[in-house]
């Protein structure tokens, strides 16, 4: 198994640069063809949402869809995979932060009774809650 980082996940998806989407997928499929996974790490995510809203201008709808594609996909291995579902459940709900969301879904799955913010739509998440 290999993992890969935000830049190659992102030249993948968004195949803005025609000369790196091929490198990523090329490295992609080698990896398929002979039955490695890919990992992605929760940093990865989260930095992909971020690159994907800011700088590329996709809506929450369709980052959704993008993510759930991936977790869908069983060649990709995800670090925590119960957390990122419930991030991604918990932010099509809500008005919440794509981070806040797997903030509190990630501390939720490590134990915690909340997880404290001063965000108030962080604080209404299942698991959250608001420091006044």
């Amino acid at each position: 198994m290999i993992g890969i980082d935000t830049n190659v996940l992102v030249r993948f998806l968004t195949r803005d640069d025609e000369a790196q989407y091929e490198q990523a997928r090329n490295l992609i499929q080698t990896q398929l063809d002979a039955g490695d996974p890919i990992f992605v790490s929760l940093l990865v995510v989260l930095e992909t949402e971020w690159v994907l809203r800011s700088c590329y201008g996709s809506t929450k709808p369709r980052i959704i869809e993008v993510l759930t594609e991936l977790l869908e996909s069983r060649e990709i291995v995800f670090e925590d995979e119960s957390s990122l579902e419930e991030a991604l459940f918990s932010w099509r709900e809500s008005t919440a932060d794509f981070a806040d969301c797997l903030i509190v879904a990630r501390g939720r799955r490590l134990g915690c009774r909340q997880v404290v913010s001063f965000d108030a739509k962080a604080a209404k998440l299942p698991g959250g809650a608001r420091l006044r």
